[in-house]
This record gives C-alpha cells, structure tokens and sequence, in this order.
C-alpha cells in the first residue's frame, strides 16, 4: 500500500514537471527575437542607474561599456551608486568623470547617515532615482559588460510596443571551472523561463542586471514601498507591483544584441550566499503564480533527496527514483537545447546531465536557507 502511494506521488510529480517545463519551451520558441526599426529617431532621455560596492575591480570596465553606446551621449546619464564602498570604487569613478561628461557619482554614505538597512540595494536605486534626469529608468550591475546597441534597442523596443517596463536577457561569463559551468547552465536555464513566462504573461521574473522602466510608473506604484524591507527584489518584486497595474506594457526584450554578461561566482560558498539571497524573497511575492511554481520545484526537488531513504524500506522504489531523475534529465535537456542556442551556450550541453544532481542539492540547501537561514553579501550579514 505504502509502495503505491508513494509511487503516484513519484508520476504526479513527473507529470506536473514535464508539463511545466514542456510548456516552457512551447512559449519559448514562440518567442519572436526583436528586429528594431531602422526609422526609429532616438528621442527617450535614460539613467542608467549602477548600484556598486566594492567594485574596483570591475567597474571601470562595466562603466566603459555603458558609456561607449551607439546611442546620443545627450540623452543618457550614468549614475553610479556607491554604496559604502571601503575600495577605491569612488576614485575610479571620479577619474573617469574627467573622460564622461554624462557619468554622475551617486556617495550614498553623503545621503544616508550609515545604519542598518536589511536591503542596501533597493535604497541605493531609490535615492539614484529621485536624483535622476531622465524619463527613463536603466538598471544593471557594477560587474556586468553591455553591447553598443544596449539602449538603442530598449528605446527602440520602449517605442514599437508602447511599454513601461522591460526586462532583457542575461549570461554569465564561462570562465572554464566547474562551478563557472554549472552556474552558465542554471543561470540561462532561468533565462529562458523568464523569457518565456514573461512573453506568455504566466508569470512575472527578471534580473536586475538588465532592466528599464519607466521613472513615472515607479513613482505611481510607490516605488520600493512596502518591498523595501525585504533584502532582495528590487527587480521582480518591482516589476509585479508595475505588472498589476500595467498588465500589457510589461514585456521581455527577445534580442542577442541586448543581452548583458557578467561574471559567475568564483567560488561555491560565494554561489550558495547569491542564490540563497535569491531565494530569500520566495515567500515574499505577490504574484501567486510564480509562488506556486517554486513551491512545487522545490518540493519535486527534495522528493529526490527523501526516496532513496524510502527505497531502504520499500522494494522497487529506487528503480523509480532512477526512473524519475532520469524523466527529469531528459525533460529539462529538451527546454535547454533552443535557450543554450539563442545564448550561444550549446558547447556546455554536455555537461547537463552530470549537473543534474548538483542542481537538486543547490535547490534544496538554498531554498530552505532562504527561508531560514542567513546569508553574507557584499561583506554584510543579512537576514
């Protein structure tokens, strides 16, 4: 008896999975890549707005990137947030300001008299925001590298389809180490869920490394508020509250052009920390929709770690754990062969299946310390 319960639940699982991820990649390659117009004048003023600490390292080539567009330099602005950076972020910043006459340094410490704060970020923005010139509103990180064509084809895309908010694609950076590989095949795995979810309207997801909206809508759903506790989801707890009003201006920019790179973590406890701050704002949504997605990957997630215990008791039950692990395998390869494409990523398709198992463990362990746990980022201990 037990065997058969336990069996339904082992098909139940695999069904809503295969169902889930199959219509994944049905909205996914539905997607159409953006095509911008060639007539389209130029006429929508960005700040392009750049939350950094301790950044030293990387944020002399991110800002370069940035400012060297194929867009007016009349109508963009660069702000850099520097949050409480011990490095020299400022002084690079400075330095580069004799170069960049549109790059703005944004001392939040001159802003805000140092206290705790549970999201640095979200203030960081909201302070760069009032202080900002433009209409619209340009978000990406401190460590991330942008193409030429970066916002001309979001004020290209913001002109054809009438938006107020667009989120577009992001990869890491294969820097040749296993953790670097397994984070390139995850991180464009979620890509593509955000591409298709977001162009099929089932649910909303984004990344705050490559985001606009429009400062006006910001300011008419009351900005961070009532998100601004909240350690992370200054893009998709954001982009929600703009979804809720403005259901068919929200939209996702298909195109190779727009996309954003940026580094993976170097090492997995640093990877742990990220993703653990990722998952911290799980149960904080409003949109239900993606709630109830999570829930169930975590849980068809962890059914993996708990059946082979059951296995121990009952007979036959690890030949369906295989059976199911490899139903999994399969199902989520035929999702990743069209994402991996459009990423330029199909070299690291071979390595898929031996991720498999690292990526259930990940699942498990940062979604549970999201939950309850604790994490460091950025030399800070948040809750």
């Amino acid at each position: 008896m037990a065997s058969a319960i336990i069996i339904s639940i082992i098909l139940l699982f695999l069904f809503v999975h295969c169902v889930l991820i199959e219509s994944y990649r049905k909205w996914f390659l539905k997607v159409k890549p953006f095509i911008p117009v060639s007539s389209s004048v130029p006429s929508i003023f960005f700040s392009v707005i750049i939350p950094a600490r301790n950044e030293e390292h990387q944020i002399a080539k991110c800002l370069r990137s940035v400012l060297d567009q194929n867009y007016p330099s009349e109508l963009f602005e660069v702000i850099v947030a520097d949050d409480y950076s011990t490095d020299n972020t400022a002084g690079i910043v400075r330095q580069m300001q004799n170069e960049y006459k549109n790059l703005r340094l944004l001392q939040i410490e001159k802003l805000l008299p140092q206290k705790q704060l549970n999201s640095y970020k979200k203030k960081a923005l909201e302070l760069a925001i009032q202080q900002a010139n433009g209409d619209w509103i340009v978000t990406t990180d401190a460590d991330c590298n942008v193409s030429e064509e970066w916002l001309s084809n979001f004020s290209n895309f913001i002109q054809q389809n009438n938006a107020v908010f667009v989120a577009a694609p992001v990869k890491f950076i294969n820097t040749g180490s296993f953790v670097s590989i397994f984070q390139c095949l995850d991180f464009i795995s979620l890509q593509g869920i955000t591409a298709a979810s977001v162009s099929a309207g089932f649910h909303t997801m984004c990344n705050g490394a490559n985001l606009a909206y429009s400062k006006k809508v910001f300011y008419e759903v009351d900005g961070f508020k009532g998100i601004d506790n909240i350690a992370s989801g200054d893009d998709m707890l954001l982009m929600h509250k703009i979804y809720t009003r403005y259901k068919t201006q929200v939209h996702y920019l298909f195109s190779k052009e727009s996309v954003v790179e940026t580094l993976p973590m170097e090492t997995w406890k640093d990877f742990f920390n990220q993703r653990i701050r990722w998952a911290s704002k799980a149960d904080k949504f409003e949109d239900k929709r993606i709630v109830f997605v999570l829930i169930f990957v975590y849980f068809f997630n962890l059914s993996f770690l708990l059946l082979p215990f059951a296995a121990i008791w009952l007979d036959n039950i690890g030949w369906y754990w295989l059976a199911m692990l490899a139903g999994k395998t399969v199902i989520d390869f035929r999702f990743m062969v069209p994402v991996a494409k459009f990423f330029n990523e199909e070299k690291l398709l071979w390595w898929f299946p031996i991720m498999q198992p690292f990526h259930i463990g990940y699942t498990i362990i940062a979604g549970w310390l999201g939950k309850f746990g604790k994490y460091s980022w950025k030399g800070r201990v948040v809750k």
